[in-house]
């Protein structure tokens, strides 16, 4: 049976009852308090073994009792909790010293759980001064998805662990690895990133490790390498399933032996720098298909951390919204916000460009229309007709788009003439549903949407579902086709023939 005495403070009385109630049936011994004086006065009398506080009390702000506490009982684990669901709360929670942060709500077998790892654990005393108030948001969204990153970055900001960051294009892998170098501590050295897909393969090695004059045509000088760059700071490699098998190779070398030589150079240097890579390719099918060093891959992946998309946490869209506006409206742009009927639309669209793709609308949101309060009209015509949140195309008056597809010639593809006319049927219908009134707008990407959908799908089916030779047929990079088939969530369509 678990044992020790734990302090609890929390202003609301229903809490406190849960939390002693399922502390006491674990075997511990519960006192609660719905103030912070009490909580600082059981400490300085010796009490507790460890602490759960909640962020807000009635008369003091626990990110300032915190560190009190530290400084006179540093070994005393501190769990804290908060409503306050941000990733600066997180943080400042691991900066003044707490053992770990419990977004509210929160399960009861994970706090108990916690409370179980705090009291097995030797506790060192802190080492540092508390820190100073952090301003600004780096990371936004309250969603369970995104508390869960908050907490594992703030576990992570003071090490100097080799994080992998995987996510969908849009999803602010950048953004958090600049997190992990400004709030920890490697904050006062450089952050240097480099992406592998933006550079020539042939000139990858050089770009990370520095050449010397004359290594190759047309390095007329030394030149430093983004290893160089980033000593005593961070180096952001982003992109790395693009990394050619000799750079791989190379890399590897770094991070076993904490050194390299630069392209056409002899002599071995040391490097100090944190590593964190990011890709949004799933590497184990590389390592299967021979592009990516196994080995590799697990120097890398000390720490796996997967950035949700959009549309996993579309309940963020509202204070994403809000903060891409202050930030449009501090580069000049008029100040707006949105209604709640435009922000429910928003949080229906599945986002394919993720947070990218919502900071662009914002802008454009802020930048053309003149009304103060962005209403679902307008949000409607940037977004146009969202064909990913439907399961089907839409009827036309003569049958749908894609049964007009598969019923057209040519190895299951549509000919010009069934397509501009079933396109033309289902334009006039609609103008038919509205009356004397235009459709509302985005009528182009709404027709394309369905035009692609019957395409992709009969593409698909006359090559048996081999999207190598579908995007042969269409004309288009496979890998374009494989997301268009993702995002319009296209179903293999049975061939005519």
């Amino acid at each position: 049976m678990a044992t020790g005495h734990i302090l609890v403070a929390d202003d609301d009385a229903a809490i406190r009852t849960v939390i002693s109630q399922a502390l006491t049936r674990a075997g511990y011994e519960a006192r609660v308090t719905g103030t912070a004086a009490t909580l600082w006065r059981w400490v300085q009398e010796g009490e507790g073994d460890l602490v759960i506080t909640d962020v807000v009390m009635p008369d003091e702000n626990a990110f300032e009792l915190l560190p009190r506490i530290k400084k006179l009982r540093p070994e005393l684990p501190i769990i804290v909790m908060s409503a306050q669901n941000t990733f600066m709360t997180a943080i400042k929670a691991s900066e003044r010293g707490a053992y770990d942060y419990l977004p509210k709500p929160f399960d009861l077998k994970e706090l108990i759980a916690i409370v179980g790892r705090a009291l097995s654990e030797p506790r060192k005393p802190a080492d540092r001064d508390s820190a100073e108030e952090i301003d600004g948001m780096p990371l936004v969204g309250r969603s369970v998805a995104m508390q869960e990153i908050y907490r594992t970055l703030a576990r992570l900001m003071q090490t100097d662990l080799t994080v992998m960051i995987t996510g969908e294009s849009g999803t602010g892998k950048e953004l958090v690895a600049r997190a992990l170098h400004d709030y920890g501590k490697r904050a006062k050295g450089p952050f240097v990133a480099i992406n592998m897909a933006a550079i020539p393969r042939d000139l990858i090695e050089s770009e990370l490790f520095g050449h010397e004059r004359g290594a190759f045509t047309g390095a007329n000088a030394r030149s430093a390498g983004r290893f160089e760059q980033a000593e005593g700071g961070t180096l952001f490699l982003d992109e790395i399933g693009d990394m050619p098998m000799e750079a791989q190779t190379r890399l590897l070398r770094v991070l076993q032996q904490g050194e390299y030589t630069t392209v056409g150079g002899r002599t071995a240097i040391k490097t100090n720098v944190r590593i964190v890579a990011a890709t949004n390719k799933d590497l184990r099918i590389l390592i299967q298909q021979g592009l990516f060093r196994e080995d590799l891959f697990f120097r890398l992946n000390v720490v796996p951390l997967r950035l949700p998309p959009l549309r996993e946490r579309s309940e963020d869209v509202p204070d994403l919204a809000r903060h891409f506006f202050k930030l449009a409206a501090e580069e000049g742009l008029p100040l707006k916000s949105m209604d709640n009927a435009a922000l429910e639309r928003m949080k229906k669209h599945r986002w394919p460009g993720n947070i990218r793709e919502l900071e662009n609308l914002i802008r454009r949101l802020a930048a053309l229309y003149p009304q103060e309060v962005i209403g679902e009209s307008q949000v409607e015509a940037e977004l146009g007709f969202d064909a990913p949140m439907a399961t089907a195309p839409v009827k036309s008056a003569n049958g749908s788009l894609t049964s007009s597809a598969s019923a057209a010639p040519m190895a299951g593809m549509p000919d010009d003439s069934s397509l501009s006319l079933s396109v033309e049927h289902h334009l006039a219908r609609i103008f038919r549903e509205h009356g004397d009134k235009l459709p509302p707008p985005g009528l182009y990407h709404r027709i394309l949407r369905e035009v692609e959908y019957p395409l992709i799908s009969v593409a698909l089916a006359a090559t048996r579902g081999n999207q190598i030779k579908a995007a042969e047929l269409l004309g288009l990079n496979r890998n374009t086709l494989r997301k268009k088939v993702r995002d319009l969530d296209v179903r293999l369509m049975r061939s005519s023939r």
